[in-house]
């Protein structure tokens, strides 16, 4: 879907300022306004800048430059982010936020910890149910607030998000309550239209399910931020699969987000399934209702989808990821993973913080194996617990 573009470079200029300055606002991620985009009739800038050349940005002549500073980088962060929205949507602000309203359906005692099974109101006319796990200790203490990660369940039409808490008999998925076990509070929410959350997206006005899920979980962290015994504004995100995607995809939206562990979640869009056709047309894989609908009209020229895991891991530079790809996952390339890390790995180097991007391939197939998980919780020990 080619996009036409005739602006002026005083324009481009002033809204990349814009988007810098908003980016040093506590808890902002730039991203550009949808109705900023109608009003002012501005498109992606074309052609693409190169998926896998990360340090590079578009001057007000809409030329290649390259990134020398980390405000350069801003700025093709920036460009990645109208992407991002070209295809999910515009994420909402405040008008799409309502009174959380959290309400406790069950509860069980799970030895160390309280599991909770609760609903919260992400947004007039839809309630997230999610499973809240509180260690004890947590709720005894009266001094130190306790770190949280939020955990998101794989594709499960049946049980959704209790897989990771233990429920559903799916091994090597209870990454949820091990946490809470190890003295953190998770949240899992139920991804949308999965299992028995099944809001309609279309009435509730977004254009991709991907981006519902994506609001939901950062409505999620507003819950977490109002939980007294929680310590506010820096979390993990944790998922295998759907959930692997689903925290990157929402930790470039939230900058609470300080560490992410994403399992078997992603490879190159070109990559997916070795690009087969048959795998993008209507609903099917990427396409689909809960997913991003939008992509559909790339199939056939792929190359041309607006953003790409290379961008996106890029854009959580300079925060933690751990990102792992199975050497047998059938459903995403090892290989493509270490192109789309040496690329983002650049932008790592410029915030001079290298170390913080790593990948590990064990040898399994798409699975999330206890070596990893564990590996993920010292992940989240050294970051959220200093």
């Amino acid at each position: 879907m080619s996009m036409r573009f005739r602006i002026t470079g005083s324009w481009i200029l002033g809204l990349l300022i814009v988007t810098v300055w908003n980016s040093a606002l506590p808890g902002r991620i730039p991203r550009l306004q949808a109705e900023d985009a109608a009003t002012k009739k501005v498109a992606l800038p074309q052609p693409r800048l190169p998926r896998d050349r990360l340090l590079v940005y578009r001057d007000t002549k809409n030329q290649e430059v390259p990134v020398k500073t980390i405000a350069d980088w801003q700025l093709r962060r920036a460009e990645i982010m109208l992407g991002v929205e070209a295809v999910m949507g515009k994420l909402p602000g405040k008008e799409k936020k309502c009174d959380l309203d959290v309400k406790v359906e069950n509860e069980a005692d799970c030895g160390t910890y309280i599991r909770r099974l609760i609903t919260y109101a992400s947004e007039p006319g839809s309630r997230v149910p999610a499973y809240l796990c509180i260690p004890k200790a947590a709720l005894e203490s009266k001094s130190k607030a306790t770190p949280a990660v939020l955990c998101l369940h794989g594709t499960d039409n049946v049980v959704g998000h209790g897989v990771v808490v233990g429920l559903g008999g799916k091994a090597n998925r209870q990454y949820a309550s091990e946490l809470a076990e190890r003295g953190y509070v998770t949240l899992a929410p139920n991804y949308p239209l999965l299992a028995k959350y099944q809001p309609d997206i279309k009435a509730l006005g977004w254009e991709s399910g991907t981006l519902k899920a994506v609001w939901d979980n950062i409505r999620g962290l507003d819950l977490l931020d109002s939980l007294p015994y929680v310590k506010p504004g820096r979390y993990g995100a944790i998922g295998h699969s759907l959930g692997g995607h689903n925290s990157v995809y929402t930790a470039v939206f939230d900058d609470r987000i300080q560490a992410v562990v994403s399992s078997c979640g992603l490879d190159s869009y070109l990559d997916y399934y070795e690009g087969k056709e048959a795998v993008w047309m209507p609903e099917k894989g990427w396409t689909q209702t809960r997913y991003m609908p939008k992509l559909r009209d790339y199939r056939g020229k792929l190359a041309d989808i607006p953003f790409d895991f290379y961008e996106l891991i890029g854009a959580l530079a300079p925060r933690n990821v751990l990102i792992i790809a199975p050497l047998r996952d059938s459903n995403f390339r090892h290989d493509s993973v270490d192109r789309i890390a040496t690329a983002a790995s650049e932008v790592y180097k410029l915030y001079g913080e290298p170390k913080h991007l790593r990948v590990e391939h064990p040898d399994c197939d798409h699975d999330f194996p206890k070596e990893m998980r564990e590996l993920g919780y010292q992940l989240f020990d050294d970051v959220l617990k200093k």
